[in-house]
C-alpha cells in the first residue's frame, strides 16, 4: 500500500516504571488567544508548544507511562500480540526494497522469524546465490539507538552501493557506502537525502537537509543539492545547485531541490519537489560542465510523474483529464505544448502508474480505488491491450530493470490475497511467478469476505467503502466495528494483504476501509474534493461510512472504532468531534490535531499546497474547519482515545497530539479513558523493530476491543456483562 500503510506504524514509550503509575492530573489551561482575520481563537494548551519546558515532558512521560500501563492491563492483549506474530513470522523470509542493477544484481532488505529489523543482502540474478551485505544491528553498536536502512541506492553498474540508515524511527539520515564487495568506504553522509549517481559510478547527487533539530523551523527550508565523490569527507563536497544562486529557476523556499542523472538521455533533470503533487522539471546537459537548465515542465502543465527512454519524456498528467492520460514529449522537441497522448483518459478507470520498457509502455489503473488493471501498449502501436491478471487483483504495482530491458515485474494482492510477484513476458503474454518472500498460507483467514459497496455521503456523493469480515457474520448490530481511512494529498487506500491488521478480524471484527475524498481513488477531481476548503467531505465521508455500517446491522455506536494517522488525524479527530455518538474508541495515530498552528512548525509551511495557509482569509476558514483541538467542546461526552506521538517526529510534531489530548482530557464528560501515548525514541511511526510494530497494533485493536465490550478484552479486575 506504498508509503500510506508505513503511516500506522506508530510506536510507543519504552519508559517502565517500579511500580504502577497513578492516572496523571489533567493539566491546567493558561489564557493564550489568537487573531486570525477577525476570528480570535482561545488556545488553552498553546504552552504545550514549548518541547523544552520540564513540565511540558514530565507531563508527557507520566501520560506514557499511565497509558502503558493501561493498555498492558487488558487481558487479551497478549494473546493477540502473540497472534500477530505468529502470522507475520509463519513466512521463513520477509523481503522487500528491492533494488536490480543493470548487471542483474540484487540488493533488498530481508527479515526472518525472530530477528527484530531487516538486513540487507545480496543476490547474483533472481536464482542467485545470496550473502548477508550489511547487518544495522551491528552499526555503532550502540544501546540506546536502534538503526534501521531507509534506502538503498546503486550505481548504474552495481559496484557502488549507498546505504541510508537513521535511528530511533528518525528521518536523520546517514550515508554509508560500500563497495560491491561489502567493504564499507570511510566517509558517512550526515543528512543526505535523495542520492542520484553519475554516468561514472563514482560520484552522485544528494539533497542535504539544513539540521537534525525536529524542531527548527529552518530545517527543510531553501535546501541545496551537493555532489560527491566517492572516497572524499563530507566537507569538501560541492555545492552545485540552490535556489539563491539559480534565481531564474524559480525554485521556492520550501520546495526541495533534487537532481537526477538520467542514464537514457544523459541528461541531468531538477525537480522541485513539495506536498503539491504537480511536478517542474528543469534540464541541464552535463556534458557542458555547468548547469544550464533548460524549464520542460512547470506545476501549470499538471505533470504527477515522468518516465524517459532515448526518444521520449512520458507524464502521467491530469491536465483537461481528471482521471489522468499518458503524453509523449520528443527529446528531441521538448515543447510540452508539441506533446502527443498515448494513453487516453478513461471515464471509469483511473490511471494509478505506469513504466517504460524497451518493449514499450505498461500501465496500472484502480477502479473505484479497488479494482485494479495492468495494460501494455508494445512501441509503434496506438492500442493498449489488458493482461490476463493470474488473479483478481485490488492493486497492481510494477517494476522495471529500466527502460533498456524488456524485465518487467508485476505485483498483485487484494485485502485477502497475499501479494504476490510474478515475470511478465511480452513476447509470449504469460506470468511466471517469481516470489521472493517465502510463500505460506493463512487458513486462520480463509472465512473472510471483502465487500465493496457505495455509501451515499452528506452531499449524495456516492463513497466506495471496502468491508471486510468473516463470511458468517451476524447482522444483528452487535459486532465491534473499526473504520480506518486517511484521505490526503491524493494518496490511495489500495487494497493491501497484511496478517497484522487482519488479526482484528480474527476476534470477530469488522474491518471498514472508507476511500473518502482527499484521496486519489477516483482521480485528482476526489483529491481536490477532500483539500484546502473541501477538507470538510473527508470526514463527513467517515461520517457516512459509521452510519452505514451501523444502518446495515454490522455494528453500533457502543461497538464502532476508528483510527488513522498522520494527516488521518483530521480524519479521526473531526469525525468523533462532530459526532462523538456514533463512536466507543477513537486512535489518531502520530495525527495532525492543530491544523490552523501548522505554520509554527518546520514541517507546516511546506504542506500549504494540501491544507492552506492562515495567510489567506478563505483557507484559514478551511484550517479551522478541520482542526480537532479547537472543536472539542467542554462538557462533551466523547468516546474513549488512545492518542499517539513520537518525541522525533519531523512531519507532526509532537506537540500536536499533545494538546488535543490535553484539552480532549479536559473537556470529555465522559469516564472512557484518554490515554496519550508518546514514543521518546520514535518518529513519525515505522522504522522500528518488528516487536514495537506488534505491540502498537495490539495497543490499538486491544483497545478498542476493550471499549466495545468484547469478552476476551477485560481490565485487570473489571467486571463486565
Amino acid at each position: 500500500m506504498k508509503s500510506l500503510f508505513l503511516a500506522l506504524l506508530f510506536t510507543v514509550s519504552l519508559v517502565v516504571t517500579a511500580q504502577e503509575p497513578l492516572k496523571p492530573q489533567q493539566l491546567p489551561q493558561k489564557k493564550v488567544s489568537n487573531t486570525y482575520h477577525g476570528v480570535t481563537l482561545e488556545d488553552p494548551y498553546q504552552y504545550l508548544e514549548n518541547l523544552d519546558d520540564p513540565v511540558v515532558m514530565t507531563w508527557m512521560t507520566d501520560n506514557a507511562n499511565y497509558a502503558t500501563s493501561v493498555l498492558n492491563q487488558i487481558s487479551g492483549k497478549e494473546e493477540l500480540f502473540n497472534k500477530m506474530k505468529e502470522l507475520v513470522d509463519r513466512r521463513a523470509a520477509i523481503i522487500f526494497n528491492v533494488n536490480i542493477t543493470n548487471s542483474n544484481i540484487y540488493y533488498y532488505l530481508k527479515r526472518m522469524p525472530g530477528e527484530e529489523i531487516a538486513k540487507m543482502y545480496r543476490r547474483d540474478g533472481y536464482a542467485g546465490n545470496e550473502r548477508l551485505f550489511f547487518d544495522p544491528t551491528k552499526y555503532k553498536n550502540t544501546s540506546d539507538k536502534i538503526y534501521t536502512i531507509s534506502s538503498i541506492t546503486p550505481n548504474i553498474s552495481g559496484d557502488k552501493i549507498a546505504v541510508s540508515v537513521a535511528a530511533n524511527g528518525s528521518e536523520n539520515p546517514e550515508l554509508l557506502l560500500f563497495k560491491e564487495s561489502g567493504e564499507q568506504y570511510d566517509e558517512v553522509l550526515e543528512l543526505a537525502w535523495g542520492i542520484s549517481w553519475h554516468l561514472n559510478g563514482g560520484s552522485f547527487f544528494y539533497s542535504k537537509i539544513n539540521t537534525k533539530d525536529v524542531t527548527d523551523m529552518n530545517r527543510l527550508k531553501n535546501m541545496s543539492v551537493y555532489e560527491h565523490v566517492v572516497g572524499t569527507q563530507q566537507d569538501h563536497d560541492t555545492k552545485v545547485f540552490s535556489a539563491e544562486d539559480f534565481k531564474t529557476v524559480g525554485m521556492k523556499p520550501l520546495e526541495i531541490p533534487f537532481i537526477n542523472y538520467n542514464k537514457e538521455i544523459s541528461m541531468n533533470m531538477l525537480l522541485a519537489l513539495s506536498v503539491d503533487k504537480n511536478l517542474s522539471i528543469h534540464l541541464s546537459d552535463p556534458k557542458t560542465g555547468g548547469f544550464d537548465w533548460e524549464d520542460v515542465i512547470n506545476k501549470n502543465d499538471k505533470v504527477v510523474s515522468v518516465r524517459v527512454n532515448p526518444k521520449h519524456i512520458y507524464c502521467l498528467t491530469y491536465n483537461d483529464a481528471p482521471n489522468y492520460k499518458i503524453i509523449s514529449i520528443p527529446v528531441d522537441n521538448l515543447n510540452i505544448s508539441q506533446a502527443k497522448t498515448v494513453v487516453k483518459e478513461s471515464e471509469s478507470e483511473i490511471i494509478s502508474d505506469f513504466q517504460l520498457t524497451k518493449d514499450g509502455l505498461y500501465y496500472t489503473t484502480v477502479k473505484n480505488g479497488v479494482e485494479a488493471k495492468v495494460y501494455f501498449l508494445p512501441h509503434g502501436t496506438i492500442n493498449p491491450k489488458e493482461l490476463k491478471l493470474p488473479f483478481t487483483a485490488g492493486q497492481a504495482n510494477l517494476s522495471v530493470k529500466g527502460a533498456e530491458f524488456s524485465d518487467i515485474w508485476v505485483s498483485i494482492a487484494g485485502w485477502t490475497s497475499p501479494n504476490k510477484r510474478f515475470l511478465y513476458h511480452a513476447a509470449s503474454n504469460t506470468f511466471t511467478h517469481q516470489p521472493l518472500s517465502t510463500p505460506a498460507e493463512y487458513p486462520e483467514l480463509k472465512d473472510l469476505v471483502a465487500k465493496e459497496v457505495l455509501v451515499k455521503s452528506h452531499d449524495g456523493e456516492m463513497i466506495p467503502v471496502s468491508i471486510i469480515h468473516n463470511k458468517n457474520l451476524k447482522m444483528n448490530g452487535q459486532t465491534p466495528a473499526a473504520i480506518y481511512g486517511y484521505g490526503s494529498y491524493g494518496i490511495s487506500i489500495e487494497p493491501f494483504f497484511s496478517p497484522i491488521t487482519l488479526a482484528y478480524t480474527l476476534y470477530g471484527g469488522v474491518l471498514a476501509v472508507p476511500h473518502v475524498r482527499g484521496g486519489g481513488e477516483m482521480g485528482d477531481a476526489w483529491h481536490k474534493a477532500g483539500q484546502k476548503t473541501n477538507k470538510h467531505n473527508t470526514w463527513k465521508d467517515a461520517i457516512a461510512t459509521a452510519e452505514y455500517l451501523i444502518a446495515q446491522g454490522y455494528s453500533s455506536p457502543e461497538k464502532m472504532s476508528i483510527f488513522g494517522g498522520s494527516a488521518g488525524g483530521i480524519f479521526v479527530g473531526r469525525s468523533i468531534t462532530e459526532r462523538p455518538d456514533l463512536f466507543v474508541a477513537a486512535a489518531p495515530l502520530v495525527g495532525c490535531m492543530n491544523p490552523v498552528r501548522m505554520e509554527e512548525t518546520p514541517n507546516g509551511p511546506v504542506n500549504t499546497p494540501e491544507f492552506g495557509t492562515v495567510a489567506d482569509p478563505k483557507e484559514f476558514e478551511g484550517l479551522l474547519a478541520m482542526d480537532s483541538y479547537h472543536h472539542l467542546t467542554p462538557n462533551t461526552k466523547y468516546p474513549a482515545a488512545l492518542i499517539t506521538a513520537g518525541i522525533n517526529d519531523p512531519r507532526v510534531i509532537a506537540w500536536q497530539p499533545s494538546k488535543f489530548a490535553a484539552k480532549m482530557q479536559h473537556d470529555t464528560s465522559s469516564d472512557a479513558p484518554v490515554l496519550f501515548l508518546t514514543n521518546f525514541k520514535g518518529g513519525h511511526g515505522g522504522r522500528t523493530t518488528i516487536t514495537q510494530t506488534l505491540t502498537d497494533f495490539s495497543n490499538v485493536f486491544s483497545f478498542f476491543y476493550w471499549q466495545s465490550g468484547h469478552p476476551a478484552f477485560k481490565l485487570k479486575g473489571e467486571v463486565k456483562d
